[in-house]
């Protein structure tokens, strides 16, 4: 149930900037006047709700053990409750639908999927998903877009996994083993799988090319994933596809900027100051002023750490750095009742104490998600 309620002595992250003032909610969204009753967070820092353009951390607790995949429902639970805990009041879930089997073949994701229509009615956080489309799973381009239309999906990125200068060398790809009993095959078939697959990648841009106009048709949101050139990002953006996710390369980067494309990036990276991978710095690319978002990625409490690490290193002041966690990410989705502490607007809310700058309270829709420490005294005193 939303609450009524007004907030005083906080400083608050207001769409002009850091400073005092009252906020007030009501009916779920933020009001322009006082209401309710009136709770003192002297000490605390009152910002707007997280927004998760990409993240797949909830991997771990839809199957905690490998084969344990018929936990997904308290797994989906488990989720919106540690996504709460980081602040995070809208979260794409990313889940794959490729070749690579297991947690990331089309059976898993249509469940996941499932499960996640049965949950998100019944808990404060937004969940929504984005389906990452291997895009060599030639023969799953009807299946796939079969279950964006059965469950509403919004957001399809577009990916390729496949290890193509390793099998253009008739080499085999590294850690084929592990990759096999993750996808319940033999490591044998696993790479049979592949090569089949790599000697169909001439039919891949016609068949993207198709897919992306259909899904356009119906209003999907697209977006790309590792673009590592200028050249491949022109092309993705001539197909509609205008989401750049974590580029690899300043060029890529700057191409998406050029082209007015959204570009998200991933927390982690900023995080560490480096790719775990080796491409190019979030950091850099932030200080360049070519980020519109930053995703948690595989690490939920990154999104926060990531604005404090800017904040620490002089890139950003606070208010800018947690327009990249908030506003930023809401704009790439298009949803503009969100990202902002102003009248109207979903009263999405994080609450911490200024001094730890831990979270103590989130509020998702007016509804507390997560309450703790000495607000929670607060609010039920």
């Amino acid at each position: 149930m939303a609450l009524d309620l007004t907030f005083s002595g906080a400083e608050v992250l207001w769409p002009e900037g850091a400073g005092p003032g009252a906020l007030a909610i009501s009916g779920g969204v933020i009001a322009d006047a006082p209401v309710g009753r009136t709770v003192d967070l002297s000490g605390y820092l009152l910002a707007p709700g997280l927004v998760d353009v990409h993240g797949d951390g909830f991997e771990r607790h839809m199957a905690p053990r490998r084969g344990a995949l018929r936990e997904a429902s308290n797994g989906m639970v488990a989720t919106a409750a540690e996504l709460a805990v980081n602040g995070i009041t809208t979260a794409v879930l990313a889940q794959f639908f490729s070749w690579e089997g297991g947690m990331r073949g089309p059976d898993f994701a249509e469940h996941v999927f499932e499960v996640l229509t049965e949950v998100a009615g019944t808990v404060p956080t937004d969940l929504r998903v984005q389906l990452r489309m291997e895009m060599n799973l030639l023969d799953d381009y009807a299946r796939a877009e079969a279950a964006i239309d059965r469950f509403g999906i919004g957001y399809v990125v577009f990916n390729d996994h496949l290890p193509h200068d390793r099998l253009a060398q008739g080499r085999k790809p590294p850690r084929l083993t592990g990759q096999a009993l993750k996808s319940g095959r033999s490591p044998e078939r696993h790479l049979a799988l592949m090569q089949a697959l790599h000697a169909r990648r001439a039919e891949v841009p016609g068949a993207v090319a198709a897919m992306s106009e259909r899904l356009r048709s119906r209003g999907v949101l697209l977006g790309s994933h590792d673009d590592r050139t200028a050249e491949g990002r022109d092309g993705w953006r001539a197909l509609g596809v205008g989401v750049s996710e974590f580029p690899e390369t300043v060029e890529a980067a700057q191409a998406a900027r050029d082209g007015d494309d959204s570009i998200v990036l991933g927390a982690p990276n900023v995080v560490r100051g480096a790719s775990h991978a080796g491409n190019v710095s979030a950091l850099e690319l932030v200080e360049a002023g070519l980020c519109d978002a930053l995703a948690s990625d595989y690490h939920y409490p990154a999104m926060r750490q990531a604005v404090w690490r800017l904040v620490e290193l002089g890139i950003c002041d606070t208010p800018a750095a947690w327009r990249l966690i908030s506003e930023g990410p809401a704009r790439v989705l298009g949803l503009t009742d969100r990202g902002r502490l102003a009248p109207g607007l979903r009263a999405d809310l994080v609450v911490m104490a200024r001094d730890s700058r831990r979270v103590e309270g989130v509020f998702a829709g007016g509804v507390p998600s997560y309450l703790a420490g000495d607000l929670a005294a607060r609010l039920l005193d």
